[in-house]
């Protein structure tokens, strides 16, 4: 099992907190890998909000291609951060790490958010292709106000390498995954948190309806449902497709993805919607054990199990700071004052949201709709 860290807060905080976490709960991932996803950015990125940020990795030959590639599509670099590269003897260390803030293209700056969404989608996936076959360019996302850091090695080494804890680097959402590699070879893109276009999320379990999902998703004519190098990655793509692609109120996302028993549909107000949904989306049922975690473009984070409810889950804090994850003592690491009775941990039919803020949590119950 891997492990788990979401932090949503109403202030900024480091990548640090998330890591400590990690290592409370270093039992349970092995070292192959860490991924990190920073949402809301502080520090030095707070005035660049509106601009987007390309996240990756690159050696000489690729930071070539990736400049001239860039420059031909008319974007604008405005500021490069790197980490401050710290040798650390378990980790082989790459040409460069980088989050790159750019400009628009003159010809899109006006144009809709969609457009520049699909712009930006297309040119991580171009850039992507370029460098897959020798890993010269690895791009985990092109997108306003987010960064992506991954790399293969223990968390809280990584830590040290990256120097996060001399970093000014901060956000008001961050999420974390300690890998534990079970069924592919260790790839920087099987790393979770995975994104797409202001969607995130990370899991813990096993997909046992890969295929199926995978299938369905990539036979829907849009370019960004590529990859899968991790049986995860459907998630973040379900909850893109149901919330972007088809408008479904974020609540659907549980709909779709452990669909009720017809019994179970009567009792729902919408019942006549969700039968079209369980009808029409069959294929994206999931089939556990699966606890999955994301966030929206608009800063909501949730928490949701798979109708077998055989990974671990828990959401706490107080009021300005939330945390969702694997396990309690991950909660006791990073809120310890928190009321632990009030603390959450979902059953096969809950979806917990914590809105943009973290001034409250919610749970919504999919049997009563």
């Amino acid at each position: 099992m891997c492990r788990l860290v979401a932090i949503t807060s109403d202030k900024y905080f480091s990548p640090m907190e998330n890591i400590l976490a990690l290592e409370t709960m270093k039992e349970g991932h092995d070292g192959s890998g860490m991924g990190l996803v920073l949402k809301d950015l502080g520090g030095e990125f707070e005035k660049l909000k509106g601009y987007p940020i390309l996240s990756g990795i690159c050696s000489r030959k690729g930071k070539s291609i990736l400049d001239e590639f860039i420059e031909i599509q008319g974007f604008k670099l405005k500021y490069e951060w790197a980490p401050k590269i710290k040798r650390v003897n378990s980790i082989t260390p790459r040409d460069y790490y980088f989050a790159r803030v750019y400009d628009y293209p003159a010809n899109f700056k006006n144009r809709s958010l969609q457009e520049k969404e699909d712009l930006l989608m297309n040119t991580r996936i171009s850039l992507r292709r370029m460098g897959e076959s020798d890993e010269s360019i690895v791009v985990f996302s092109f997108y306003p106000d987010v960064i992506t850091i991954k790399e293969v090695g223990d968390p809280l080494e990584l830590s040290e390498f990256f120097s996060l804890d001399r970093s000014g680097l901060k956000a008001k959402v961050i999420f974390a995954q300690g890998r534990q590699n079970t069924n592919y070879a260790i790839n920087l893109y099987a790393c979770h948190p995975f994104f797409i276009q202001g969607y995130c999320s990370m899991t813990n379990g096993e997909n046992t309806a890969f295929v199926p999902i995978r299938e369905f998703l990539m036979s829907r004519g849009f370019p960004g449902y590529i990859g899968y190098n991790s049986d995860s990655e459907v998630f973040t793509h379900i909850l893109h497709y149901t919330a972007r692609q088809l408008r479904f109120p974020l609540h659907y996302y549980k709909d779709v993805i452990t669909p009720l028993k017809p019994s179970e549909i009567e009792k729902r107000k919408d019942g006549e919607a969700i039968r079209l949904i369980k009808q029409s989306l069959r294929p994206l049922c999931i089939d556990g054990p699966n606890m999955v975690i994301g966030f929206t473009p608009d800063g909501i984070c949730f928490m949701v199990q798979d109708s077998k409810k055989l990974r671990p889950g828990a959401v706490g804090g107080i009021k300005g700071k939330y945390a969702l994850m694997s396990e309690e003592c991950g909660l006791d690491r990073i809120i310890p004052q928190r009321d632990k009775s009030k603390d959450i941990f979902p059953m096969k039919y809950d979806m917990v949201i914590v809105p943009p803020g973290a001034k409250e949590v919610k749970v919504w119950n999919q049997l009563q709709g």
